[in-house]
């Protein structure tokens, strides 16, 4: 499997206005590698644990099931092959081996369900490089514990050709290399704990097509991204709890996503359709949340705190003024042309507490289709099928001015809390900021958008408003570009007049 290598429209040095000034930032240690406290509101405590907990499988073997012996090497696999479709194999407990061949995996038939006694085990032995593999459709998998696989970048250990319907419950995959898991349409993964994977928990990309209809739903996504791959290959965008290329249609709903290094959720490239609620994300190294030239979400009711404080840190401690945020969207906004259960991104009721900074939206001037500077390289917007077509003289003009650029555009911030204690940060300046803005155009050479005319157009054109929304502690705004940051009054008066109906306490970040 390949993977078109893409990375985060970050704004690198020519993009960005760099100051030398000190930032302020003190001493602080960075995220804890994992929260000893369980969250305390609400929404986590209709969480389970599930990686610390997991839930026990079922002790005997169920009636029709058939038995694999963990005394026997390679018997998951040759049974799996031996049986027909739509079987159930049950695991006694025990560590299950495949052969030592590194390309040796099962192979499900379409319907088959896999089940792990209490204790059972599929241990990869840093030996195989994939557990699940196959195009069979609607294969379950619960209660198993799949470690010790070994599969390369980008790739995935179980259901690693991304095959369609399967479920995976009560399961926990953990300390593989690569992706813990890849996903396939129509992908439920519920109450699994997903934990310290070398590079995501989850991959959800399919070679030349787009999934549909995922659900994560109750899982704990923690310590993933083990392998440090941003430092690896700087600049990959590879990195986090999960990943979403070309997802349409997703809920994202009740998980425990912390302490991933990197980004906790990160959707990169024509998503579109995120649910994204009752979610709590904390203590991740980077963003919490990632939207990346994608489309149509609802982002809301999610517990949102002590994010981004590595990487944050990291950026403004080298001078950079770009405000890096826990909740990033770039290059990404609402499109009533694309179907979706909403025609806007909306980030509403949802609390932020004690992260490097808020809300940032970007736009990339020069990353467009057929440009140089899309990162996304071949890809274009969901409104243009063909590439080519975004070039000069037609992109000059309508519908392909507006259509070759994904826009951050229609998006609606209200209703949040907003609350920084910069003494539990450790930062006293450049950490508590919102933003809307752009780089100036410059390249390539036949643009049709150079200078201003993107921060003109997503600070003031493209209906993107923060309204009724209540901030506790230092908060500052910046519009337009890096270099204009602004006070609370300048933010909410002419020509801005953002955060109507809000209130600001400045002085109880506590």
């Amino acid at each position: 499997m390949v993977i078109k290598k893409r990375h985060m429209a970050l704004p690198t040095a020519p993009l960005v206005l760099v100051l030398l000034a000190a930032t302020g930032c003190v001493s602080a240690p960075s995220a804890p590698a994992e929260p000893t406290v369980a969250p305390s509101t609400s929404v986590a405590r209709s969480l389970a644990r599930v990686c610390t907990k997991p839930a026990a499988g079922p002790a005997k073997a169920p009636a029709g099931a058939v038995t694999v012996d963990p005394a026997v090497v390679g018997d998951l696999a040759a049974k799996t092959k031996k049986s027909p479709a739509n079987t159930t194999l049950w695991l006694r407990p025990g560590k299950h081996r495949l052969e030592s061949d590194r390309y040796a995996q099962i192979i499900p038939k379409k319907g088959n369900t896999y089940l792990g006694a209490p204790g059972a085990v599929l241990d990869g032995r840093k030996t195989n490089q994939y557990a699940f593999g196959g195009a069979a459709r609607d294969v379950t998998i619960r209660y198993l514990t799949v470690q010790g696989f070994v599969a390369p970048q980008n790739e995935g250990v179980v259901n690693h050709d991304s095959a369609d319907g399967w479920v995976i419950e009560h399961a926990t995959i953990q300390h593989n290399s690569g992706a813990g898991l890849m996903a396939g349409a129509r992908q439920q993964v519920r109450a699994s704990c997903l934990r310290g994977n070398g590079q995501y928990g989850m991959n959800a990309y399919k070679a030349g097509d787009p999934i549909s209809d995922l659900v994560l739903e109750g899982n704990e996504i923690v310590g993933n991204n083990n392998d440090d791959w941003e430092r690896r290959r700087p600049g990959c965008g590879c990195s986090g709890g999960v990943k979403f290329w070309a997802v349409n249609g997703a809920d994202i709903r009740g998980n425990w996503v912390h302490a991933n290094h990197g980004a906790g959720l990160w959707a990169d490239t024509n998503n579109n359709d995120f649910r994204i609620e009752d979610n709590v994300i904390e203590a991740n190294d980077g963003a919490a949340l990632i939207y990346e030239t994608s489309y149509n979400a609802v982002i809301r009711k999610n517990t949102i705190r002590r994010n981004n404080w590595v990487e944050g840190r990291k950026y403004a401690d080298r001078g950079d003024t770009f405000p890096f945020a826990t909740i990033y969207l770039s290059e990404s906004g609402g499109e009533p042309r694309i179907r979706a259960r909403t025609d806007k991104i909306e980030i509403y009721r949802n609390v932020l507490e004690n992260n490097w900074s808020g809300i940032t939206l970007w736009e990339n001037a020069d990353r467009f289709c057929h440009s140089p500077a899309n990162t996304s390289s071949g890809d274009c917007t969901l409104l243009v099928k063909k590439t080519e077509r975004c070039a000069q003289p037609g992109i000059a003009t309508a519908p392909l001015y507006a259509d070759c650029r994904w826009k951050t555009q229609r998006v609606d911030i209200h209703k949040n809390r907003f609350v920084l204690d910069t003494s539990v940060v450790g930062c006293t300046v450049k950490c508590g900021r919102m933003a809307v803005l752009a780089n100036y155009g410059t390249y390539p050479d036949w643009s049709p958008y150079p200078g201003e005319q993107v921060a003109e157009a997503i600070t003031h054109k493209q209906h993107n408003r923060w309204h009724d929304n209540e901030y506790r502690g230092p908060w500052s705004f910046i519009a337009h570009d890096p270099s204009r940051e602004l006070d609370v009054g300048q933010w909410q008066g002419a020509p801005y007049q953002q955060d109507a109906g809000s209130t600001f306490r400045a002085r109880d970040g506590g």
